[in-house]
């Protein structure tokens, strides 16, 4: 179990330098999404750790509060939830998702993400 904690540890950090290198080329569809992948992996990582399952959703937010995680990350990573899907799904919004995005919303997308991964890094035992 350790192992499988790891590397949803892992690949967690990787997605959000993978958002962070996007987001420095303007791939902000992508660095959106990486972000969201960031946050969902971590928290698998510590969902596993904390109930000794893997939960198999995108529900960024159900992870979350089964996790007992601060309100204020809470309403951060709520805002983060569609983004799974608006970042893949061209009919969800009235434009395509390469061109959705704007910087400066994809800047708190990823400020979401580091701050979910500091709080989940201080509980995890690795």
């Amino acid at each position: 179990m350790k192992e499988e904690i790891n590397n949803w540890w892992k690949q967690a950090q990787h997605d959000l330098k993978a958002s962070e290198y996007n987001y420095e080329g303007n791939m902000l569809d992508t660095a959106s999404f990486l972000a969201q992948q960031a946050v969902e992996k971590a928290l698998k990582s510590f969902y596993i750790q904390e109930k000794k399952v893997l939960k198999k959703t995108h529900s960024i937010s159900s992870l979350a509060k089964d996790l007992n995680l601060p309100t204020q990350l809470l309403i951060k990573i709520s805002e983060l939830e569609p983004i799974y899907q608006k970042t893949r799904y061209p009919d969800i919004t009235n434009k395509i998702p390469a061109e959705e995005f704007e910087k400066s919303d994809v800047e708190e997308f990823i400020n979401t993400a580091q701050e979910v991964i500091e709080w989940i890094e201080k509980k995890l035992s690795l």
